[in-house]
């Protein structure tokens, strides 16, 4: 078997969360700058070495004011803590059909705990141009409280402004490199 290296292509893959809003809608944001490094045997992700991080500087809900105040020491303090990271430490087979819990350690603002994902692995195929490329889909949930997002805010009627759960959303595309 031959170690084989894989990048994201990142005009294919997205990293987004969703957060309730007053209890009632959720706001979505993404991070628009990403990275990650996966070595497989040959092309078999189910013993992947997979470390992954997002820029906290990329975050970006469509309103500029919100990413600022999400940038700052209220939430994810990008000064002291630019990055958020993800390893991944084990991985179960669900239904042999693509179906995978990755375990992992996820750290935010200089707070690691073992989190787990649901991925749906796509495939591996050859593009137009030539490229292997395989293709995941992972969700997961965390509570952002748990990793030092303590920041609160409650309506004139008491009522919560922010959830603690918030709903992790990727797509990925992976592709092999030479």
């Amino acid at each position: 078997m031959a170690t084989t290296n894989w990048a994201i292509d990142p005009m294919h893959s997205e990293v987004t969360f969703k957060v309730k809003h007053l209890m009632i809608t959720n706001v979505t944001g993404s991070f628009d700058t990403f990275n990650a490094s996966v070595q497989t045997e040959d092309n078999d992700f189910t013993k992947a070495k997979v470390s992954f991080t997002a820029d906290v500087d990329s975050i970006s809900t469509g309103i500029k004011d919100r990413d600022n105040h999400l940038k700052s020491a209220d939430f994810f303090d990008a000064a002291n803590h630019p990055q958020i990271k993800f390893v991944a430490t084990k991985f179960e087979n669900v239904d042999n059909d693509g179906s995978y819990e990755v375990y992992g350690d996820l750290t935010i603002r200089g707070t690691t705990k073992n989190i787990k994902l649901d991925v749906e692995f796509g495939g591996v195929i050859q593009d137009a141009y030539g490229n292997t490329k395989a293709g995941f889909t992972i969700n997961g949930k965390i509570k952002r409280k748990e990793f030092g997002l303590h920041w609160d805010a409650v309506t004139e009627a008491g009522g919560v402004v922010v959830s603690d759960e918030v709903r992790i959303a990727v797509e990925l595309q992976l592709i092999k490199q030479a």
